[in-house]
């Protein structure tokens, strides 16, 4: 794992491999960890940038409000300390989010684009009222108490009942969080704008992945990006839930070695 100094903040990420660049966007409570059934395999034919996003995993635990424009920022510098002028950017939920953001904002960085179970709409009132409680009662007690409500969303039912030790595993892992970098994270989440509207702006092309049984952000929300993306196909994941890459890793690596390479090309 190396380490890069940006805004004060040490970001933390591992390269692996050689070729195509692409770089990898973990989910909210997560880190670079959740790549690990896909790292190896990309590894073999590209260069495979993994971050840790601020407040997460090793990078630096974080005091501050930051948006996901910030994050997109942290990515850059990133690329810029490894001088990757563009890279294939792949993301999942957040991950995705600041993909579409660094699309728009620095699209001459970013060659393709890998959305997952991600949303390009502005966060609904209903979830933020959710949310905002789920963080008080976080930075009241800690993860611990929410962890159940916690794989709910993250995990598919096929997942919840099929591989339960796989669910306690990712539970395991949220609750050793940072709770005010997380909470700072999920302020980023919900105060998050629409990018819906621009969608249009963005040229290059893009595979976007999700698990049919995502109740976080569902398949209509992967849907209306495909729609609105002037370049892209749509993949939808049987039997996974919002943790899809997790869940079900030979079908995702299927799906993302067949878009990448007809990139490669």
């Amino acid at each position: 794992m190396t380490v890069v100094d940006h805004q004060g903040l040490r970001i933390a990420f591992a390269d692996s491999g050689a070729g195509l660049p692409i770089v990898l966007g973990h989910g909210f409570l997560c880190s670079g960890e959740m790549w690990r059934e896909q790292v190896p395999v990309l590894a073999e034919h590209y260069r495979v940038i993994n971050p840790d996003f601020r407040g997460h995993g090793r990078s630096g635990r974080i005091s501050e409000p930051f948006t996901l424009y910030d994050a997109v920022s942290d990515v850059i510098a990133v690329l810029d300390e490894l001088g990757i002028e563009r890279a294939i950017w792949c993301g999942l939920s957040i991950g995705g989010m600041v993909a579409l953001r660094g699309a728009l904002c620095h699209p001459d960085r970013v060659a393709g684009l890998i959305l997952m179970d991600t949303d390009a709409g502005a966060e609904t009132a209903w979830h933020k009222v959710k949310y905002r409680a789920m963080g008080a009662t976080a930075r009241a007690f800690g993860f611990r108490p929410l962890l159940p409500s916690i794989a709910g969303l993250m995990f598919g039912a096929t997942t919840r009942r099929e591989n339960r030790a796989l669910v306690d595993e990712w539970k395991a892992r949220v609750a050793e969080n940072h709770v005010p970098s997380m909470l700072l994270g999920l302020d980023a989440l919900i105060r998050r704008d629409s990018v819906l509207d621009r969608l249009h702006e963005i040229g290059v092309p893009a595979l976007v992945l999700v698990g049919e049984e995502d109740r976080s952000l569902p398949v209509a929300l992967s849907r209306r990006i495909h729609a609105r993306l002037p370049d892209s196909t749509l993949t939808v994941i049987p039997g996974a839930g919002h943790l899809a890459a997790i869940e079900r890793p030979a079908q995702v690596n299927e799906a993302i070695a067949g878009f990448l390479a007809a990139q490669a090309k």
